[in-house]
């Protein structure tokens, strides 16, 4: 069979591709070896968020007599909230189906390797094989959980994200290796619900090294009240899952001393390696950099014809990242005018509770760029939303350049901060200055006026602080 466009893999890259190239009157097919969605939607974001909620529905009861509420004898059931996210999960595969679907998009079942002359092989789960020809094929595989020479993931005692969302039983006790998004996300799922958990994580910055450090130690003070131990700057040395329990033995870098950690299950979170071996890449020749894709602006591959997309790119490993990289990718291939993302206004967003919502740059990365910086932060405690809400920890603060206003970055902490990121990278595109956004009138009472005043702290005009 031969078609416009292949697309191997389906997952918030692939399938928001096809339908793109669908709407442009290409003859679209996807293969997909599991589940319509791929990790994201099955395994990733929209089940993880699933359990997220209920572990906060569940600190809401607890702590529902702050409202004026009496609730007695509630407990967290485990395998209902396991259900549950399971439940979501398989709602929206079946959506991502329908629309597939509804835009006559070819579903081929298996695993798609690439062959010479824009060909694909496909191995269903029988072990048949077939022949498919297009005149373009993406890459969108995306990635995985990537497992340490010392931390071997097994599934039963060391474990990642995927069996992390479908033990049978809770743990009482629990490692997590990493903290990023990943592993302060589950972190704060298995402590809201009764699990004694441990985070180490290698950089010194600790929660969320990634992001602006003010970020990180909001955080830490948090995770810390909430009776989470957090070692940072920390390796994990070995781990013994020979017996009942795990040990689990761990260097302070900087001291050099070591500790052993006793717990159930160690979950393995430093992050994602990209699905690129034994999918053809290397007989066709396609240039690769530390197991990554290279690919030009518009994600074509050094060989004609083959594109990549997502987490098989060293472009920052989330969805919409791969959804975007997949419109343009075929709008492209369709011989529209685009442009090149500017990857420096991706805004990334974790959602343990409370969120995580970033764009642009930190304040230590303006500065080392030679920005001269105005940086203002808001706290949510002198918010009259947040603190009728009873969400009044964390702050929004803002970087401008001192010379032309412009928007450097801005990083959140608090309720609902990743739906008010979206202001933010709006403001960026538009070239939005400090001055724009104070005569911009915010609504009161909202959380979202927060953006506002920290840019008023940075201007030195703050009303409210």
């Amino acid at each position: 069979m031969n078609f416009d466009l292949i697309i191997i893999g389906s997952g918030p890259g692939g399938y928001v591709a096809a339908i793109r190239a669908a709407q442009l009157n290409l003859n679209v097919a996807i293969v997909e070896r599991e589940n319509l969605g791929g990790i994201c939607l099955n395994w990733g974001c929209i089940p993880t968020k699933a359990l997220l909620k209920s572990a906060q529905v569940f600190e809401y009861i607890q702590h529902a007599a702050d409202y004026g509420i009496q609730v007695a004898g509630a407990t967290a059931d485990f395998k209902g909230m396991v259900q549950r996210s399971r439940t979501v999960a398989e709602g929206m595969s079946k959506g991502v189906r329908f629309l597939i679907r509804k835009n006559k998009i070819t579903i081929i079942n298996g695993f798609g390797k690439l062959l010479r002359g824009k060909q694909v092989e496909v191995t269903d789960s029988e072990g048949k094989k077939a022949l498919y020809a297009a005149k373009n094929i993406i890459i969108a595989t995306g990635g995985r959980a990537k497992e340490l020479p010392n931390l071997k993931i097994d599934g039963q005692k060391i474990i990642d994200y995927r069996k992390a969302m479908t033990l049978s039983t809770q743990p009482k006790s629990m490692v997590v290796v990493g903290a990023g998004a990943i592993g302060v996300e589950f972190a704060y799922f298995y402590n809201a619900i009764g699990t004694q958990v441990t985070v180490v994580e290698f950089m010194d910055q600790g929660l969320v090294p990634r992001e602006d450090a003010d970020l990180s130690k909001e955080l830490t003070k948090i995770y810390t009240k909430k009776g989470i131990r957090i070692l940072a700057g920390t390796s994990v040395e070995m781990v013994d899952t020979t017996g009942s329990i795990c040990k689990v033995k761990v260097k302070n870098k900087e001291t050099g001393a070591t500790e052993i950690i006793d717990c159930e299950v160690v979950l393995s979170a430093t992050g994602v390696t990209p699905n690129t071996e034994n999918i053809g890449l290397e007989a066709l020749g396609v240039k690769m950099e530390r197991g990554f894709i290279s690919t030009d602006d518009f994600y074509q591959t050094n060989v004609p014809g083959i594109y990549a997309i997502g987490d098989v790119l060293a472009t920052q490993a989330l969805a919409h990242v791969a959804s975007a990289e997949g419109i343009l990718c075929v709008e492209k291939i369709a011989g529209k005018h685009v442009e090149k993302i500017d990857y420096n206004n991706i805004p990334g967003c974790t959602y343990c509770i409370p969120e995580i919502a970033s764009v642009g740059y930190t304040e230590k990365d303006a500065k080392a760029k030679g920005y001269e910086v105005k940086v203002g932060k808001f706290p949510f405690s002198a918010s009259g939303k947040a603190k009728a809400a009873g969400a009044s920890e964390g702050f929004v603060k803002v970087i401008y350049d001192a010379k032309y206003g412009e928007l450097l970055g801005a990083h959140m902490i608090g309720a609902n901060v990743t739906e008010m990121i979206a202001e933010v990278v709006v403001a960026r595109k538009l070239e939005t200055t400090g001055h724009e956004i104070l005569k911009a009138i915010h609504p009161h009472p909202t959380m979202s006026e927060a953006f506002m005043e920290a840019t008023a702290a940075a201007y030195g005009e703050v009303i409210h602080m």
